[in-house]
């Protein structure tokens, strides 16, 4: 059931204010003063709570600290006059969800109210998700024997217990969103959303809308007010994907947001505080883009406090094995079949591939592999990643290799008779013998 609790001394706000928003459906208790309300908030447990600011005693904002300290599940909603912006202000920057103005303007009274139960429900339905996530998401689940990746988990459990902005370099499908999830799920705050955003996924002139939301008539198409993904992520992680490929104009505005901790919706006239942990991952080399004056130098200082970047698969070989079978595992998982075993030509073929793709490729080419395996056994067919490409330069066989090989194949052919050898071979009898001897082939 929703809960509101009203504070106010006057008591023709405490008896007419249950009657305006009593449509919303909330169960509504009145307090007549700070001290009140705190004597009230074991008893009504409420969701949110409407507080005037002047009043006598513990006024207003003196309540909504000691509420931040108490319940800070609680949103707290000011009342103030016209005359009193400094103190909104400062209620605003200690954490206040929202304010209105008096005398109060019943409408917006209510869309507030509303707006703020919605903001909940999202809130709450995306703390359950990250709780369900979290319960199963371990660092032991980052698999990979590679000392550069060993190194990684251990910065990973590092910074997963403070709030420091990371920022996640590597190329395309290497597991960069990945690495970013088990800071979040191994963090105090697991229990918060986990927000991610791919910044190539939306227009230039949409993305700042998505991430800071935008008020009803701030451009042609806004018909109401949206929340962005900043105000959903609550106190959780927002992870911006490809935070390279964003305009300048874009971040400007989200080095505000990382220095001020607020931002202002699009057409907005309020700022809105925000708690989320920012982690920032690209592929794009930013040095040079910031060198070419695409990418703000200001900005990747303040996202780059820990910097993780992952290799690509065709540098850690020796982690695909290990990569394939739990990758394996869990598309059996969720078909729910037994996980197949490779073959040994299969597993040799996945060591060889280049993986352009990475560790994405990877999974799509196993999960695609568990799908059309009948059997309990992976070959070669079942993987689809083309032919094996050419060995390195460093495997690749000797001239010297190659002549006795080839020499010795003619020489077979012909049952040892050296004039017809050298015929084929192109050679003199005297420089076959040569070869004979050198090659050991008599």
């Amino acid at each position: 059931m929703k809960r509101i609790l009203i504070v106010d001394d006057d008591p023709d706000i405490r008896e007419s204010l249950p009657g305006a928003i009593s449509a919303i459906g909330a169960e509504i208790a009145t307090a007549a003063d700070g001290e009140e309300a705190l004597a009230a908030l074991a008893r009504e447990s409420p969701d949110i709570v409407l507080t005037d600011v002047r009043m006598p005693g513990l006024d207003g904002l003196a309540l909504l600290r000691l509420l931040r300290e108490r319940a800070p599940g609680v949103d707290v909603i000011l009342m103030t006059a016209y005359d009193d912006m400094p103190t909104v202000v400062a209620g605003m920057r200690e954490g206040a969800r929202d304010f209105l103005v008096k005398p109060l303007d019943l409408h917006e009274l209510r869309r507030v109210v509303r707006e703020v139960f919605e903001d909940r429900r999202i809130r709450e339905r995306s703390r359950r998700a990250a709780a369900d996530e979290a319960a199963g998401y371990r660092l032991d689940e980052l698999v990979g024997h590679d000392p550069r990746m060993i190194a990684i988990y251990k910065l990973v459990g590092q910074v997963a217990g403070n709030r420091a902005n990371v920022l996640i370099r590597g190329e395309t499908g290497t597991g960069k969103e990945v690495i970013a999830r088990a800071i979040h799920f191994n963090s105090p705050d697991a229990g918060e959303p986990f927000v991610p955003v791919n910044c190539t996924a939306f227009a230039p002139t949409l993305l700042e809308s998505e991430l800071f939301g935008h008020v009803k008539g701030a451009f042609t198409g806004a018909v109401s007010d949206h929340r962005g993904r900043f105000a959903l992520a609550g106190a959780g992680t927002i992870f911006l994907d490809e935070v390279g490929d964003t305009s300048t104009q874009f971040q400007s505005k989200l080095l505000r947001v990382l220095e001020d901790h607020a931002f202002y919706p699009v057409g907005g006239e309020k700022a809105e505080r925000t708690d989320a942990r920012v982690i920032a991952a690209t592929h794009r080399d930013l040095e040079r883009r910031i060198t070419d004056g695409t990418f703000r130098e200001d900005l990747y200082y303040r996202l780059r406090v820990v910097e993780i970047t992952v290799p690509p698969l065709r540098e850690r070989v020796r982690d695909i094995p290990f990569l394939a079978e739990h990758l394996v595992g869990r598309a059996a998982r969720a078909m729910h079949r037994d996980p197949p075993v490779f073959s040994r030509s299969a597993s040799d073929a996945l060591v060889k591939h280049t993986w352009p793709g990475n560790v994405r490729e990877l999974e799509n080419c196993l999960t695609r592999a568990v799908v059309v395996a009948a059997g309990e056994v992976i070959r070669p067919e079942h993987l689809a990643i083309g032919p094996v490409p050419p060995e390195s330069p460093a495997r690749l066989a000797s001239l010297d290799d190659v002549e006795r090989e080839h020499v010795a194949r003619v020489l077979a052919a012909t049952g040892g008779h050296r004039a017809r050898s050298a015929k084929i071979l192109g050679v003199s009898r005297p420089r076959l013998a040569r070869m004979i001897e050198k090659y050991g082939l008599d």
